[in-house]
Parts: structure tokens; sequence; C-alpha cells
């Protein structure tokens, strides 16, 4: 096969988030049942402002009520062994115990190796030997399991991921910053476009955590923003 194109869709959300959000938010400081307060909600401005409110004082248990979930496709196994390290998210992901490779197997390269054209033509001679060993190792009557061994992580593969609106942000805060690896900041940057589209007000909240923060709080900053010692300095 060859080297495939990243594909991200968002498969899965609630059919009214702001709504379910506001209603999360409201029922904490009204003395009205939560169904009350869902089918009294006020026009959009309203809800925002008081949803801004809230999360900017820190309540973020009101926006864990909404789950979303993603047909994620194309990606490296480095990018997938990355991506599972994140806490409350779900994962079902393409199995290389079961799943046999056919010809080739689908492969995905760093831009600092495909933009050197002799370095990528080694990786991709690299990928045919490895391609041409797994399938001598099928032939031979060895188990998937254990002929995986050798794919390496560059390996394509795909999955479901779901989380919840809390953790996507959290998500979006640590991986779309510079000091992320390149494919996983795409990856999560696709994720948000894909949640942006059907809810333009979260834009505000899916982008690098130095947006939020005000500052950088990395070791090393790209120098986007100040870092947070530079700022005490003044």
């Amino acid at each position: 096969m060859a080297e495939k194109q990243m594909q991200v869709n968002l498969i899965s959300k609630p059919e009214n988030i702001l709504k379910t959000v506001y209603t999360a938010c409201r029922t904490c400081y009204s003395a009205k049942l939560p169904i009350e307060v869902y089918d009294e909600a006020p026009d959009n401005e309203k809800m925002l402002t008081l949803i801004k409110r809230v999360i900017s004082s820190g309540h973020f248990s009101t926006i864990e009520h909404i789950q979303l979930s993603f047909a994620i496709s194309n990606v490296s196994r480095a990018c997938t062994h990355q991506l599972v390290r994140h806490r409350h998210m779900s994962f079902s992901q393409k199995s290389q115990r079961y799943v046999k490779e056919k010809g080739e197997f689908d492969y995905v390269i760093p831009n600092s190796i495909k933009n050197n054209p002799v370095l990528k033509e080694k990786f991709e001679n690299f990928i045919k030997e490895t391609s041409n060993l797994y399938q001598e190792f099928i032939e031979a009557g060895i188990q998937a399991e254990d002929a995986r061994s050798i794919l390496p992580n560059a390996a394509a593969s795909s999955l479901v991921a779901s989380l919840n609106l809390r953790e996507l942000i959290h998500l979006a805060n640590l991986r779309l910053c510079t000091r992320a690896q390149l494919e996983i900041r795409l990856m999560v940057k696709a994720m948000c476009e894909e949640v942006i589209k059907a809810e333009p007000w979260l834009a505000e909240y899916l982008v690098p955590k130095c947006e939020r923060l005000g500052y950088c709080d990395e070791d090393k900053s790209c120098g986007r923003l100040k870092t947070r010692e530079e700022l005490l300095k003044h």
C-alpha cells in the first residue's frame, strides 16, 4: 500500500450541547427542577453569558456531560501511543493481533523525513523490506500477533476515540502547543475543527494552553507568549 492522508470525523455528539451545558450550569444555582431549567432556557446569547462565567470560575463539571466521539484514520502508531496516554478517554483501535496486513502496509512519514528526498527514499525502502518480511512470517504460519513485532511506529492505524468536552479542552490545550509532535497536533486540530463547525462558541476554549493562561508555562517556550517568569519580572 502507501502513505495515507489523515482523516478525522466527528461521528457522535449530543443534540443540543449549548442547552445541555446551560442546564447543568443553571441547575447548580436554581431552585427549579433541571427539566424546568432545560425547557425554559433563554436565547443562546443569555445561555452563553452564564456558561462562560461558570467555566471561567473553574466549575468544569458542567461540561463533562457532553460526550463526543471521533472516527480517526491513517494516523501512525506513534501518534496513537501518545493519544492513549490521555485520561478520561475511551478507545477502540484497529488490532494488529487480529487484522493481518496484506501487501505493503499503510504508513505515515513524518514531515521532517518527507522533506529530505534522500532520507525519504531510505524510509520507503525500509517499509518495503519490513512489509516483505512480515508477509514471509505470515505465509510461514506465524500468527499476526507475533508477526506484528516487526511493524514500526510509522504503521498506520485507525480508531474510534470518545471523550467529554472537558477532556477535549484539556487535550487541545496540551496538544495544540507547538511543543507537541506535529502529527498529533494536526490530529487534535482536526478534532477541534470538527467540533467548532458544529459549536462555534467553543473556539475560544479549543486553543493552546498559553492562550488560556496568558503566558507560557513550558520549560522551553516557542516565544509566542512571554513565560511566567518573564511576566513576574515586571
